[in-house]
């Protein structure tokens, strides 16, 4: 692995979808597809996958289900494939998650399935206190590169300080942070944070689903012993993401021009900000309070032949009340952002072999 190279590839900012997973109708693991996922995120520019998260259902760790290593592997096979054909290699993001035991044990299956990097939930020490959190994050960081992740409470997350923040960017194997409060205040605690600490090679990713397109073209500027500090937010990691994929990179890359513009903001940006953030409200059912979530990405990917159904481990997830609907809406709305037609090309493609 170059390393330099992967750190320069998370540093300039890249999209990086949150990887679903991929069932039967008897909620066992439909390979086929889900290598048929990787494909479409690969095929549609994205410059990394993130498996194991949120959005590939923390149920997959359970005993009886035991699936956790076995989608890491899946991932990683179709991301090895790829980079046979790329110049540049594809960034492999885990998700970690539990107290500190199952949290290295998971870090140490990633790095040995060949992922560059952890993103680590904090979900599982609700009640630690900051001491507790810290040794937490220095233990994972010990066997795989750390990419921090704030995760809003309404979904399994907890609030954390500016003052967590500032010391969790003293950990030296800290790559990045995946900022996801949904939250304006909770978001620049972490990048006040890491701009004080002089960390210029932790690289800030939004996880933000309601501001996406204004993360990524804000300057964030702050002032410190004397100094005026800047800090842009660089790319995505997202669970929005895993659809209508290249169209998001599409996005980003055209936020990452305004950002080096140093000019305005044009107007057509605030529009799409608005546009992308009504999508994501329908997606991800905030009107339910994030209930259909995940059943909400499935739906999308169901209608476009990459997934057989929307079935999620736990029967009791699915579509929230009226997220049908509202699914039509955003599809009859906003038809410039969906990629239903990249996908149709190529999907018999994704699908064999």
């Amino acid at each position: 692995m170059n390393s330099s190279l992967i750190t320069q590839i998370l540093q300039q900012g890249t999209a990086i979808p949150a990887h679903p997973l991929a069932l039967t109708s008897a909620r066992k693991l439909d390979e086929r597809r889900q290598r048929a996922l990787s494909r479409y995120y690969i095929a549609s520019g994205v410059g990394g996958l993130a498996v194991g998260v949120h959005t590939t259902q923390f149920e997959i760790r359970e005993p009886g289900i035991d699936l956790y290593q076995p989608v890491l592997e899946l991932a990683a096979e179709e991301m090895n494939r790829a980079d046979e054909q790329r110049s540049v290699p594809l960034l492999r993001v885990a998700g970690i998650c539990g107290e500190t035991a199952q949290a290295t044990k998971e870090a140490t299956l990633a790095r040995d399935a060949g992922y560059h990097f952890g993103l680590l939930s904090l979900s599982a020490l609700k009640q630690a206190d900051e001491q507790t959190l810290i040794a937490h994050c220095k233990a994972v960081s010990e066997i795989i590169p750390v990419f921090g992740f704030y995760l809003q409470p309404d979904v399994g997350g907890r609030l954390l300080p500016y003052s967590f923040w500032r010391r969790f960017c003293e950990i030296e194997n800290i790559a990045a942070i995946k900022m996801a409060p949904f939250n304006r205040y909770h978001t620049l605690d972490v990048v006040r944070a890491v701009a004080e600490s002089g960390r210029e090679d932790i690289a800030l990713y939004t996880g933000n689903d309601d501001n996406i397109v204004l993360d990524l073209v804000t300057p964030y500027r702050f002032h410190s012993d004397g100094k005026t500090i800047e800090r842009r937010i660089v790319g995505g990691l997202l669970g929005h993401w895993a659809v209508w994929t290249k169209k998001a990179v599409e996005i980003l890359k055209e936020c990452q021009q305004v950002a080096k513009s140093e000019t305005a903001i044009p107007l057509s940006i605030l529009h799409r900000n608005t546009e992308v953030t009504d999508c994501n409200a329908v997606l991800f059912d905030v009107a339910n309070r994030f209930a259909g979530c995940i059943p909400g990405v499935h739906e999308v990917l169901r209608r476009q032949g990459l997934l057989e159904g929307i079935w999620c481990l736990n029967p009791k997830e699915t579509l929230g009340l009226g997220q049908l609907a509202e699914i039509e809406r955003i599809y009859e709305s906003y038809p410039h952002l969906n990629d239903d037609a990249f996908v149709a090309t190529h999907l018999s493609d994704w699908l064999s072999g």
